[in-house]
């Protein structure tokens, strides 16, 4: 898989535009990042279906707990439908800086994304359900026929990924780093030795925030936004791998909680950026991908793409030529 995130604080519109392109340029699957305080990810998504032909499409990545599981499966089927089967289902904790505004800051853990992951595809099977876990159902069930999407979960600590290898289809590793690559690589490992013979292949992806520009100055200013939510919601172990301050981290959550972005990514410094994303020129881009996929399956280009997301397109279908098939 190469994909690419599209990102729905822009206008739809423009979206639209991004995934035609994307498909044209030889991208596989389009993920869209689910925050509160942007556009729905599942309109767009929609919107997509109508507009490509072959991109696989899916939210990258949804806590399960802002929409009910069990709607979830829903939308995920219906997704799976509108677009003749090309839905990728992308769910794990989400950022916890802007869940916190929705009281669920403590509710992004390991079992409530397995519990989903489960409960999602016994709907999907046909079954009727009834749970009483982190969420409850009772007899819920599907009153049409639905298909199976693939199930990637997005995480970065050691046990997400490690239950992502035993029962998902794929992991979506929130690392641009080779370092914090191999380490995810170890945990899949881990998790495989246990993963059911009757279970499909499994993907390992990277899901790698990158900034691509002809001048780098431009390319590394546009991946300070995602670089500060990243920073924000690593894991201690992470910070400590990197050597960044977990002060500064806290403090960077602090600022998006209140909406203080600007402060936010003024906190945002060098080193952060160089754990958390590949940022610069297309023969850099081009370098530090390739040692990426070295480690992985895959790779997801994730926001900013650039400073110019349109130009971004086609400058990563330039510095990935050979593995977009061209």
């Amino acid at each position: 898989m190469i994909g690419i995130e599209l990102t729905p604080e822009e206008p739809l519109g423009d979206l639209r535009k991004r995934g035609v392109a994307a498909e044209r340029a030889g991208f596989d699957t389009v993920f869209t990042s689910c925050h509160y305080n942007n556009r729905d990810p599942f309109v767009l998504l929609g919107q997509l279906a109508q507009c490509t032909e072959t991109i696989r499409l899916g939210p990258g990545v949804i806590n399960p707990l802002e929409i009910h599981p069990v709607r979830l499966a829903s939308s995920m089927a219906t997704l799976s439908e509108t677009s003749d089967g090309r839905a990728v289902f992308g769910i794990g904790p989400g950022d916890r800086s802007t869940l916190a505004n929705l009281g669920l800051a403590d509710e992004r853990g390991l079992r409530v994304v397995l519990e989903t992951l489960t409960t999602a595809r016994r709907l999907w099977n046909g079954e009727r359900v009834s749970h009483n876990g982190l969420f409850t159902a009772n007899n819920a069930g599907l009153n049409y026929e639905a298909s199976s999407p693939p199930v990637y979960v997005g995480g970065e600590g050691p046990h997400m990924c490690r239950m992502a290898a035993k029962h998902a289809d794929g992991l979506l590793f929130n690392g641009a780093h080779p370092d914090d690559l191999r380490w995810a690589h170890k945990q899949v490992e881990i998790g495989l030795e246990e993963r059911p013979a009757t279970h499909p292949a499994f993907d390992f992806a990277a899901y790698a925030a990158v900034s691509i520009a002809r001048e780098s100055e431009r390319a590394i200013a546009a991946v300070r936004p995602p670089v500060a939510f990243i920073t924000a919601g690593a894991p201690a172990p992470v910070l400590e791998r990197h050597e960044l301050n977990p002060t500064i981290a806290e403090e960077i959550g602090t600022a998006i909680e209140r909406g203080a972005f600007s402060e936010a990514f003024d906190l945002v410094t060098p080193a952060m950026i160089e754990a958390f994303s590949v940022a610069g020129t297309p023969a850099v881009v081009r370098e530090q991908l390739d040692a990426l996929t070295d480690i992985t399956d895959s790779i997801v280009i994730a926001a900013p793409l650039g400073p110019d997301p349109d130009e971004a397109i086609e400058l990563l279908a330039d510095a990935l030529g050979d593995r977009l098939g061209h």
